[in-house]
């Protein structure tokens, strides 16, 4: 049990808890102290000295931000011996800075300029000789060295949060500068999270440099679009001309307690520009008459979804989409043993976390929010990380403590050794102590790769641990054996102490599978798809043949993978048709599509709140206060757990279908600064075992797909599988991602 410390601020009295330092609990009472270096998602800076206060009985001045408070202890923050020292801190910060303010791209909301007006530094008692710093340009980052006040804010971003580790100091006094980590250039997943927490103009975004003032931009709050976290956003946009319409000129977040991917931050232009077309408005209304289902994508909101559902009803046509049928089904299998609608774990407890388990999903890439809140976990708690997947990640390799390399497809083998190692002193009932008891052991060793010892050595690193985590990937959602894994998993949070998290593909796959009662997908005709394939197309894609807005013209809402309703809003106007003007003409009517937000599912744990009802906002101690969680909902816990099935075998080459980083999907596909890199990448193995060779051009088949790539050779690789893309294509996101595949290289 936490004792809590009592101690003033000001006067006031306070309360910390052990760990709190004394500028959090200021924070915490609304208390100032002002900070240029201090960042609350990473570990003190302590750099800046902005944050000094003076303790009764302590001579001199002391850093707020990393000491803790002591019992009884008098803290004040405004003196005018402080006023005096943050002043002159405030004048050596802007010795030798260039007065770029009138174009630099932090005016307005420059740290370093606000503060030198809070603390009225009017004159320069200062000087220093000036130093040739040259501008650098990292890709989608530009540095500006002379414009750098080395808060370090950057450097403890991207190693304690993000991971990359990309970027450290370069000390030399005055000439002191910010350089890549042993590269001559930038190399990292280009987030962008270091331009985010830069607190002047040093960090800037190439795209954006020079393009427009902070002053001019509207700030849209939204959802990211583009994996499951739902990290929070906000799109900025203005015209592009004096006559020109609206665009995004860039998005921002709020740095202090979330983060973004590079997907997020620089794949913001998927926008789809079109006008009604009456004609093809009119095809489309007779297609969905005439059809006999509708194949529709996850990328949708949770109101276009339940739309859907009410065309189903209305026109007497199936629903297809695999994605989230798959996924509805694991849960279903879940919650016959867990008795619950919903997992209980979220980011935040992956966050706080101190024992992880990460299995079946190549997750630096699936979903950077869990990678962000591994790093954390890692950096910030010591956590010790279980990394099961057939393959290795070096985006993962400066956080995993363990990896646990196991034989492609027998993840329900691993699973099950899992399930046991975990739950062999647990009470659990006759039949599942009858299930363990009558598993074979060495067959499971050996047909899965994972050995008694490297369990054993899970077990002992996690033996002290106070909060533990399970992440459930796609890839266990995808497997033929997908129900027995879901109850195995279940069984682990329902006697351990771990939470459970389950990952899905696709932005709103959990939405839709809360709200949609799917049907099996048949290769049938007269099929309509939405966002997806079908005889007639109506899509925000190019080549729809009705065109309809992408996810930054909405309004609506998207489940995270937090199990939390969460809203997003239109950055761009769309002068076309939508879901909802179908409906209407098909006699379901609402005016408007967020008219049905307050409708959901509530079966499925919706609440009964208008969209215009909902937060979207963080508290300034960082609450998150956008929509609303799930409510719980009872299941019957009457499933049983089924005898293992033979372990399949991949022999020869094999193809895992992984995006590489900053790629998801066709909508990052159509960003301008994304990279779009589509190579096939492999070992030297892999080469030799596909007859291959560096730069070959290649055919790939699986099952009844084709296509090409060119091959290139990857050194961080190792085995006879590689690393196929699928951003640039159209791939089932329900599918099993290894593929056993035929490699033949084309002759040019």
């Amino acid at each position: 049990m936490n004792k809590l410390i009592n101690f003033k601020i000001d006067g006031i009295s306070v309360e910390a808890q052990r760990g709190e330092t004394i500028l959090t609990v200021a924070r915490k009472n609304g208390i100032y102290i002002p900070t240029m270096c201090y960042i609350s998602k990473t570990s003190p800076c302590a750099s800046c000295r902005m944050c000094v206060v003076e303790a009764e009985g302590v001579e001199g001045f002391i850093l707020s931000c990393n000491t803790p408070p002591t019992e009884g202890v008098e803290i004040t923050t405004n003196t005018a011996a402080l006023q005096n020292e943050r002043t002159n801190i405030m004048k050596l910060y802007d010795v030798n800075h260039p007065l770029e303010c009138g174009v630099c791209d932090k005016s307005g909301e420059c740290d370093l300029q606000n503060k030198t007006l809070e603390f009225s530094v009017e004159r320069q008692s200062f000087s220093a000789r000036d130093q040739l710093r040259p501008l650098q340009h990292w890709g989608l980052i530009d540095y500006e060295p002379s414009l750098c006040i080395m808060c370090e804010k950057c450097v403890h971003v991207c190693n304690e949060v993000i991971g990359d580790d990309a970027i450290e100091v370069k000390f030399g006094g005055y000439s002191s500068t910010i350089i890549p980590k042993n590269s001559e250039t930038l190399d990292c997943t280009f987030c962008g999270e270091c331009i985010a927490v830069c607190p002047v103009g040093a960090l800037v975004s190439s795209g954006f440099k020079y393009r427009a003032n902070a002053w001019e931009l509207e700030r849209v709050p939204a959802t990211c679009a583009h994996c499951s976290a739902g990290c929070p956003l906000e799109y900025e946009t203005r015209h592009a001309s004096l006559n020109g319409a609206d665009e995004i000129f860039r998005v921002k977040n709020n740095f202090e307690f979330a983060s973004l991917c590079g997907a997020g931050r620089f794949g913001f232009d998927f926008d789809n520009r079109a006008l009604k077309n009456e004609n093809a408005f009119n095809r489309a209304i007779e297609a969905l008459k005439n059809a006999k289902a509708i194949r529709f994508s996850s990328m949708i909101t949770n109101e276009e979804a339940h739309i859907l559902e009410l065309l189903k009803d209305k026109l007497g046509v199936k629903l297809f989409n695999e994605d989230a049928r798959k996924f509805a089904e694991f849960m279903k299998s879940y919650s016959s043993i867990s008795s619950k609608l919903h997992h209980s774990g979220s980011l935040d407890a992956i966050k706080q976390s101190d024992a992880l388990i990460v299995i079946g999903s190549r997750i630096a890439t699936d979903n950077p929010g869990v990678r962000y809140a591994l790093t954390t976990a890692s950096k910030h708690n010591g956590a010790k990380i279980v990394y099961a997947h057939p393959m290795e990640d070096t985006l993962m390799q400066s956080v995993i403590t363990q990896m646990m390399k196991y034989e492609v497809g027998t993840e329900e083998g691993v699973m099950a050794l899992l399930a046991h190692t975990i739950l062999k002193d647990s009470d659990l009932d006759e039949s599942e102590r009858a299930f363990f008891d009558e598993l074979d052991f060495g067959y499971l060793y050996a047909e899965t790769n994972i050995g008694e010892e490297e369990l054993s050595h899970m077990m002992k690193s996690f033996m002290r641990a106070k909060k533990r985590t399970l992440i459930i990937g796609n890839d266990l959602i995808a497997h033929d054996r997908s129900s027995n894994i879901a109850k195995l998993a279940a069984l682990i949070e329902k006697y351990s102490d771990f939470s459970l998290i389950v990952v899905p593909r696709e932005v709103n796959t959990l939405g839709v599978s809360l709200i949609n009662s799917l049907d099996r997908d048949e290769k049938i005709s007269d099929v309509v798809g939405y966002n997806a394939k079908g005889d007639f197309v109506i899509s925000s894609l190019e080549g729809a043949d009705l065109a309809i807005p992408s996810l930054n013209q909405q309004e609506g809402t998207f489940v995270s993978i937090d199990n939390r309703v969460l809203p997003t809003n239109v950055a761009l106007e769309f002068d076309g048709y939508t879901l909802n003007d179908i409906a209407n003409a098909l006699g379901i009517y609402n005016k408007n599509t967020i008219d049905y937000t307050k409708e959901l599912n509530k079966n499925s744990g919706f609440k009964d709140i208008s969209f215009d009802d909902l937060e979207n906002f963080l508290s300034p101690l960082g609450e998150d206060n956008r929509g609303y969680l799930l409510d719980e909902v009872e299941c019957a816990a009457d499933g049983k757990l089924e005898e293992l099935d033979d372990m399949p075998e991949f022999n020869g080459t094999i193809i895992y279908q992984c995006n590489p980083v900053l790629q998801f999907n066709n909508y990052t596909f159509k960003t301008a600064q994304l990279p779009k890199e589509n190579f096939l990448r492999g070992s030297a193995q892999f080469g030799v075992a596909a007859k291959i060779a560096d730069g070959d051009m290649v055919e790939i088949s699986y099952k009844e797909t084709k296509i090409q790539r060119k091959f290139k050779l990857d050194s961080e690789l190792k085995g006879t599988i590689a690393l196929n893309p699928t951003f640039d294509i159209s791939v089932d996101a329900s599918r099993y991602r290894f593929e056993k595949s035929k490699i033949e290289r084309v002759m040019q």
